[in-house]
């Protein structure tokens, strides 16, 4: 668990051959986070696992209720049965734009993922008091040359659980079928 300032680089891809999933790595290029779906895009329970293959949160999406995930940490061998969630997402639309928004509730707290101007591919997550967490932009090699639409920079803040917003990225790019 992280709280320094970090700067990741997120590949929308899958290390795993023929599979949907996203790798996350760290500012000195060492894999740190990494979701893989294996066979299906979309998949109703996803996984987020740290380096080592631990799962570190089970991504849930809701059947009956349209637009909504729930979150829950895992710490050994619990199981999500009767378990209260870490936290819940749901997706919105900003009816003037049609851009897709989510509202996160982490206990007490509250967060949004929003689509950023800058990019088809840029968002943010915002805190309820409009300061930005984490920014997620197209990434750009030193010498200025843009990568590919699934090669991201994300900006995460300091003072904030990364494993968190690696799960809020995750369930983003769920709701967007970018997984």
């Amino acid at each position: 668990m992280s709280f320094a300032p970090e700067t990741y680089t997120l590949w929308m891809k899958s290390l795993v051959l023929h599979s949907y999933g996203c790798t996350v790595y760290d500012s000195n290029g060492l894999i740190v986070y990494r979701v893989d779906n294996y066979d299906t895009k979309g998949r109703r329970d996803v996984n987020l696992l740290d380096l080592r293959g631990t799962v570190l949160c089970t991504i849930h999406k809701k059947l009956l209720s349209f637009g909504r995930w729930d979150v829950y940490r895992c710490s050994g061998s619990n199981s999500e049965a009767g378990e209260k969630p870490w936290f819940q997402v749901k997706r919105c639309y900003k009816m003037m734009t049609g851009k897709v928004t989510c509202q996160i509730t982490v206990e007490c707290q509250k967060y949004s993922i929003e689509r950023s101007i800058g990019g088809k591919r840029a968002f943010r997550i915002v805190d309820i008091d409009g300061d930005i967490v984490a920014d997620a932009k197209q990434k750009h090699s030193s010498s200025g040359v843009v990568l590919g639409n699934d090669v991201l920079t994300l900006d995460v803040e300091g003072g904030v659980d990364h494993a968190l917003i690696m799960a809020f990225v995750t369930v983003f790019g769920l709701i967007c079928r970018r997984m």
